[in-house]
């Protein structure tokens, strides 16, 4: 029993309560003694009108930190940090810089026509020029015209596409492959003397010269592979010392008797028989070649691989956890392997394309270009996913292809692609960052960042 005083009845420390004051204190104890007995409630429901519209759902989704959103904001960064250093890099443009407290109409409007009419030759082409389109509808030109800008994007995307998914498959099973550039260098070695040193029919030269460039790439995937399973050598390190090997084999193979032009002096070797090369899609007028149809097929094929066989099984377990996927029985030496030699073959492919398709018809010392390190960033900005890859492909494509465009039209330096593609590339990779500056939803970016993570 409590030793403390009732206040109804009575107190020597209190005056006596009112008759009022006793019947409203006796409520109040009545009320919170049921609420003491009664059941927890369930919370109550919002009503049917409370439910946010879909209008609603859809811009919460919309800006918060996922794929998607995160993907378009750094093109977007990318876009305007490219803007910045075209103007500072125009002299013309920052001279009106100097008097832009007396007269900043003229460093807007100087800079504003420098950027737009830059992006807008970027975009006239890679993908549609308006002018090209009403000179069809008049009869000025032909409609090889109006495809011309598609035609160059496919043809520069086929090769990426390739490289790409190399690098991301070797991604997804733990495995870092720097070596695409070298694999698709011995790729476009191995296609373009069974191109040109081979007599056969059209239609099977030209499979015999891509499985040539895809066995090329497979060897030197392999080579990385087996060092890697065997005795732990870091595929990193193997393969950054296979391009260098790749790479200065392909420059002393070109100088030797029965593999140079013998009416040339440079280094340049024959050129592929026509029955050897991809036959090209829209015309001879047009650069687009079959190559953009077997990149399709081999990112269908990747896609197949890891999502829905054994194997791509097996190749995501070794990737998530190697020492648990031992010890469920899966063999970490032979999937380590295999990751390589496909990673290989998918380069060699990308090599391949450089020759039989329409970039080149000979083996020059830099024939392959850059393909094999694009892929890399290929392969990042598709987050190592295959269809993903294959868009990443299509704008570093674009870009290249509308690049040229924009250096001749605008006299913008080509360089600039590199730094946009560079930029769209970390932004991607840094995802906080384009949280931080663009104030996304923070409860979407935690699954980004793990996305991304996924297969490394």
């Amino acid at each position: 029993m409590s030793d403390s005083p009732n206040p109804q009845s009575g107190s020597p420390d209190k005056e006596p309560a009112s008759e009022a004051q006793a019947a409203q204190n006796a409520l109040g104890n009545t009320e919170r003694a049921e609420v003491a007995t009664e059941p927890d409630r369930p919370a109550a429901k919002p009503e049917p009108g409370s439910k946010p519209s879909l209008g609603r759902l859809f811009l919460d989704n919309l800006w918060a930190a996922n794929t998607f959103t995160v993907t378009l904001l750094s093109l977007v960064l990318a876009i305007v940090v490219g803007a910045v250093l075209m103007i500072i890099s125009d002299p013309d443009v920052l001279s009106t810089y100097s008097y832009i407290t007396s007269r900043p109409s003229d460093a807007i409007n100087s800079s504003w026509t420098l950027v737009s009419e830059a992006y807008a030759n970027l975009f006239k082409g890679s993908i549609f020029d308006p002018e090209a389109f009403s000179g069809w509808l008049d009869g000025a030109n032909g409609w090889q015209a109006v495809l011309a800008p598609i035609s160059e994007t496919l043809t520069y995307a086929a090769p990426l596409v390739f490289t790409g998914l190399s690098v991301a498959l070797a991604f997804r099973g733990g495995l870092f492959n720097i070596g695409a550039q070298g694999q698709a260098t011995i790729g476009v070695i191995m296609a373009a003397l069974a191109g040109f040193l081979l007599p056969l029919p059209p239609g099977l030269h030209l499979l015999v010269a891509v499985l040539a460039g895809a066995l090329g790439g497979a060897i030197w995937g392999f080579i990385p592979g087996i060092l890697k399973a065997r005795a732990g050598a870091h595929e990193v390190i193997n393969t950054i010392m296979l391009n260098y090997v790749a790479t200065y084999f392909l420059t002393w193979l070109i100088v030797q008797n029965g593999v140079q032009d013998p009416t040339r002096t440079d280094a340049i070797s024959k050129a592929v028989d026509t029955s050897a090369q991809l036959p090209r899609l829209l015309g001879d007028n047009l650069r687009v070649h079959a190559g953009i149809l077997l990149a399709v097929l081999a990112t269908w094929a990747v896609a197949w691989l890891l999502n829905r066989s054994t194997l791509g099984f097996e190749l995501r377990a070794v990737g998530a956890n190697p020492d648990a996927a031992r010890t469920a029985g899966i063999s970490v030496t032979r999937t380590y392997i295999l990751i390589m030699v496909f990673a290989g073959i998918l380069a060699g492919l990308g090599g391949s394309n450089m020759v039989l398709g329409s970039t080149a018809s000979a083996l020059t010392p830099l024939v392959v270009a850059q393909i094999g390190f694009d892929g890399i960033l290929v392969a990042l900005l598709g987050r190592v996913k295959p269809w993903g890859v294959l868009l990443a492909a299509l704008l570093f494509g674009a870009l290249q292809a509308g690049g040229n465009r924009m250096q001749s039209y605008s006299g913008i330096s080509l360089e600039l692609v590199t730094v946009l593609q560079a930029l769209i590339v970390i932004f991607i990779a840094a995802p906080a960052l384009v949280k931080a500056i663009f104030q996304l939803r923070a409860a979407r970016a935690a699954r980004l960042q793990t996305s991304l993570a996924k297969g490394w």
